[in-house]
């Protein structure tokens, strides 16, 4: 599942990841959809995970899969802080502070109870401003990341292909 590499060329395709994935419109079934995607990827394939979707403050989706405890909640949370207050993937914030040679926990100067730069936190974006946060918790970094990816990126499709079905419905082609 891990499809990002570190360094600089992993920091740069997170970053072009967050420019590919936005929305035109982000609503609560949009939330609940994705949220529910991540259940349904998470167990065909038996993973212990902890999944929320915020819009806005409110948290508009949660699931914890078998295998997953408060643990994995808490560092949702903790993931969800950085999204805000840096604007990025919590993945590319830690990488950001990797590329430079620092480490997040001790450079950022946030408490490391609040604040967490692992990977697992994606930020919702609607033409670039961010409008929510979708996390999941209990893998490995990359891999939490890249199971968001896989859900949001899966989403965004299945509405370009609603969108073209509605386009060739209007113009007679269906």
């Amino acid at each position: 599942m891990s499809g990002t590499r570190g360094g600089q060329d992993g920091l740069e395709e997170l970053l072009e990841q967050e420019l590919q994935l936005q929305f035109d419109s982000f609503t609560h079934d949009d939330a609940w959809s994705i949220g529910m995607r991540l259940v349904q990827l998470a167990s065909d394939r038996s993973l212990p995970v902890a999944i929320a979707v915020m819009l806005g403050d409110q948290r508009a989706f949660h699931a914890g899969l078998a295998g997953a405890s408060a643990d994995n909640d808490a560092w949702l949370e903790r993931k969800f802080r950085v999204v805000r207050r840096f604007g990025h993937s919590s993945l590319a914030v830690g990488e950001q502070y990797r590329a430079r040679g620092g480490d997040f926990d001790t450079d950022s100067r946030l408490d490391t109870d609040l604040y967490a730069a692992h990977g697992g936190a994606f930020p919702i974006l609607v033409r670039g401003a961010i409008v929510g946060v979708a996390g999941v918790s209990g893998l490995a970094q990359r891999d939490d990341h890249a199971l968001v990816v896989e859900a949001l990126e899966a989403h965004r499709d299945d509405i370009r292909d609603a969108k073209a079905r509605r386009r060739r419905r209007a113009a007679g082609g269906e």
